[in-house]
C-alpha cells in the first residue's frame, strides 16, 4: 500500500518504512506525527481524493531535525562595477520515518498533526 502526501508545498509518494526529508516541522526527535493532507491512497483498491482523501492519514516518527546541503549563490556585476557577492544557504529539514498508512479513521487516532514551523507560530500567536 502507498499514499501520496502533501507537506511543505511538495508531494511525496510514501510506503510504510520509508525515510523522508521534508520541510521543517514543529516536532522534536522521537515525536509521532500524522500527515492529514493525503491526495491518494493506492493498493488493491486505489482512492483518489478531490482534492484530499477523507479520513485518510499517514503516520510517521520524527528521527531528527537536520540541515540540507549548502547551496552557493554567486553574483558578479560586470563592466565598470567590480562588485561580487557570494551567499550560502542551508535549508532546515526534518527527517521522518513513515510507520503506518491509514485509509480511514484518521480523526480517532489521537496523533498530533504535522505542522510546519510557520503554521505553528501562527497557531501559538492566535491562542494568546
Amino acid at each position: 500500500m502507498f499514499a501520496v502526501v502533501k507537506t511543505g508545498g511538495k508531494q511525496y509518494t510514501v510506503r510504510a518504512g520509508d525515510v523522508l526529508r521534508v520541510e521543517k516541522l514543529a516536532a522534536s526527535a522521537g515525536d509521532k506525527i500524522q500527515f492529514n493532507e493525503v491526495l491518494m491512497v493506492g493498493g488493491d483498491a486505489p482512492v483518489v481524493g478531490a482534492p484530499l482523501v477523507a479520513g485518510a492519514a499517514v503516520q510517521a516518527e520524527v528521527i531528527d531535525q537536520i540541515k540540507g546541503e549548502k547551496t552557493i549563490h554567486y553574483v558578479k556585476r560586470r563592466r565598470k562595477h567590480s562588485s561580487q557577492r557570494t551567499k550560502g544557504h542551508r535549508q532546515q529539514l526534518t527527517l521522518v520515518r513513515v510507520t503506518e498508512i491509514l485509509g480511514a479513521g484518521a480523526e480517532a487516532s489521537g496523533v498530533a498533526a504535522a505542522t510546519g514551523t510557520a503554521a505553528a507560530r501562527r497557531a501559538a500567536h492566535e491562542t494568546k
